[in-house]
């Protein structure tokens, strides 16, 4: 199964780690310097054509993990995620 994350892409299930609201969890250094590193590295995705609202960690076979950026607001992809059965958190 895959969930849809906007601008047509679309991420197995099983690869996802959790789903993120970002203007929550970007205030949290941690989370900044996170977001900072994983851009550093090459690893995120932008999967939207508008503001960012929400990011996803995924693991990887070739990276530790891929951030993924979404238009959708995190609400949006955790019903996504219930109604197809995805199993990710969500902050």
């Amino acid at each position: 199964m895959y969930l849809r994350i906007g601008n047509d892409q679309m991420i197995p299930e099983r690869r996802i780690i959790g789903i993120f609201d970002l203007e929550i969890t970007s205030q949290a250094k941690i989370t900044a310097a996170f977001l900072k590193n994983a851009e550093r590295e090459g690893v995120v995705i932008d999967a939207c054509e508008d503001v960012p609202k929400s990011f996803l960690v995924c693991d990887h076979p070739y990276h530790r993990q891929i951030v993924y950026l979404s238009q959708l607001n995190s609400r949006t992809l955790q019903g996504r995620a219930e109604e197809s059965g995805a199993h990710g958190g969500t902050v």
